[in-house]
């Protein structure tokens, strides 16, 4: 999700709600302790130099279970942020959350809740590698939690669909 999504997203809840890839929800009394610009430079197994940028926020919780971030307030710190980092709002979002280690998360947004997606470790080198086709994990196909939510209302009882 892209920032000026988020921005957007922002406007029209009027509680901020994080769930977790297994479906379980941050702690409500979250803080974001940080909204950042993270560059990385790198060169790949294939001898490729890459260039990449994402909007890093980090949630975190204390024992401060009274406290609630308002949509408004990290509205604000995103505009902020913007303005002294030069953070452009087309840049992709990256999610940090606590677990057994620090988790990595892509996000996205159905029914008036931000979901933490799992990223997954890639190649971006596969020509290079010289692993057969046959060998290379196997990818599960992408798609947005908002998409197979509308698929699946689409699909009724008696509907004829499955």
């Amino acid at each position: 999700m892209k920032l000026k999504e988020i921005k957007q997203h922002l406007e029209k809840v009027n509680q901020l709600i994080f769930n977790l890839p297994d479906g379980e929800t941050v702690p409500h009394h979250f803080h974001v302790t940080e909204v950042g610009l993270v560059q990385r430079d790198f060169i790949d197994c294939g001898g490729t130099i890459r260039n990449e940028k994402a909007v890093n926020f980090q949630l975190w919780t204390a024992e401060d279970v009274d406290h609630r971030l308002e949509p408004k307030k990290l509205k604000n710190i995103i505009l902020l942020s913007e303005e002294k980092l030069g953070i452009s709002e087309d840049l992709e979002v990256e999610v940090e959350y606590q677990g057994n280690t620090i988790g990595k998360y892509h996000l996205d947004f159905a029914d008036g809740k931000f979901i933490l997606q799992t990223t997954l470790t890639d190649c971006l080198a596969k020509d290079s590698c010289g692993i057969p086709e046959n060998k290379m994990p196997k990818k599960k196909p992408k798609m947005k939690l908002s998409e197979l939510q509308a698929k699946m209302q689409a699909c009724t009882p008696n509907s004829g669909c499955c």
